[in-house]
């Protein structure tokens, strides 16, 4: 679990050290740029503290998040690669700040994150020799997710991610499996000691689940768990979800479990949701769910109902329970947990602070509010444009 402080920012000073670092954001939605950052700036250091600028900052310097603070913070805390998050952390990043937490050096993206005055958020960090950069993840950001929902484009889905990660045809497949291979990593950013990945085959006789990243599997005699779902825009809803399978567990008596994710295809999710959804594509559900501390190992493609079938061909061996949240949501008569209803393995997960926080109330949100998130695309562009010009 993270850590935490009684207060912030702490009245005394933590001990500084070269391998504390600090990275701060927005982090509204939880898209693995985000977690893309985080893991690099881990790589740097050995404890990283994230700083989560305040609702009131970010609407000055940005304008309206679609997340509050308080569903922010709990995406970054639920990151592997999070020691503390900050709440409130200032917009412009203070070297007073990074000394009360102990860390010598900030990180940040290749690209320029300015002010509401048009001035780089990091100038004063940079110019006392405290900054360090890595890599921005291309193709994904806040503004091109609620570009995808305001424009209901379909474009980014993706048909067969399996075959893409196995097959390894282009240096654009290659690219996502290393990148599957850096989300799947563990707590510290080693690859290979961290989470297991497969993708399910069903058109191989029965099902089969193919390794596509290899991690830890579980202990002898550890108890699996299974949970599966969209995940899409990876929100506080489902955060809170695999928080409170953990803490069930935990209730009844089982400290040591082994969470399995199933995340389910673009197609099986547009055809039950319609419209554009899923709003983030497999790939990008699937890093989503692998940077969570919550999981050990996530099947992509797994089946939209988790038959006996599916659950006895799980490399990590048939699972003790299944959990979900209310299906009532779900149109039609079938129940796509009959089956592990039927085996006396099926566990619902009631309501929650963040039960009603899915894709759907995401995009009801910017939809509601649609002109001032507009005008924000149209500021971060006009934004873009001169952050580009600084770095050149």
């Amino acid at each position: 679990m993270a850590d935490s402080l009684p207060e912030h920012p702490p009245k005394l000073p933590i001990p500084m050290s070269d391998d504390r670092i600090w990275i701060d954001g927005c982090f509204d939605f939880a898209h693995h740029g985000h977690a893309g950052a985080m893991l690099q700036a881990k790589q740097l250091g050995k404890y990283l503290v994230v700083g989560v600028h305040s609702d009131e900052d970010i609407l000055e310097n940005k304008g309206p998040t679609v997340m509050n603070l308080k569903e922010r913070m709990a995406a970054v805390t639920a990151c592997k690669w999070t020691n503390l998050p900050v709440p409130g952390a200032p917009y412009v990043t203070s070297p007073e700040w990074m000394d009360l937490y102990g860390t010598r050096y900030v990180v940040h993206g290749d690209d320029i994150t300015t002010d509401s005055s048009g001035e780089d958020c990091y100038r004063i960090v940079k110019a006392a020799g405290r900054f360090k950069v890595v890599k921005r993840t291309p193709g994904i950001s806040t503004t091109d997710l609620v570009g995808r929902m305001l424009l209901c484009t379909k474009t980014h889905h993706i048909r067969d991610l399996g075959k893409l990660l196995l097959d390894q045809t282009s240096e654009e497949d290659r690219e996502l499996l290393e990148r599957t291979k850096m989300y799947a990593s563990d707590s510290f950013g080693v690859v290979g000691k961290g989470s297991t990945v497969y993708t399910f085959i069903a058109e191989q006789p029965g099902g089969k689940c193919v390794p596509v990243v290899s991690g830890v599997g579980p202990k002898p005699g550890q108890r699996v768990v299974y949970v599966d779902g969209g995940f899409d825009l990876f929100s506080s809803g489902h955060i809170e979800f695999l928080k409170s399978v953990m803490e069930r567990e935990k209730e009844e008596g089982h400290e040591d479990i082994y969470v399995v994710a199933g995340v389910h295809d673009d197609r099986t999710i547009n055809q039950w949701k319609g419209l554009n959804y899923p709003i983030m594509n497999m790939f990008e559900r699937g890093l989503c769910v692998l940077q969570c501390r919550y999981i050990n190992s996530v099947v992509l493609t797994a089946p939209f109902s988790p038959t006996k079938g599916f659950l006895e061909t799980l490399p990590t061996g048939v699972p003790s329970v299944v959990y979900h949240g209310p299906t009532t949501f779900m149109p039609g008569d079938e129940d796509p947990y009959e089956e592990a209803k039927e085996m006396g393995i099926f566990q619902e997960i009631g309501n929650h602070e963040f039960s009603g926080v899915n894709a759907g109330e995401i995009m009801g949100r910017i939809l509601k509010q649609r002109q001032l998130y507009e005008e924000r695309q149209r500021r971060k562009g006009v934004k873009a444009e001169n952050e580009i010009q600084m770095t050149n």
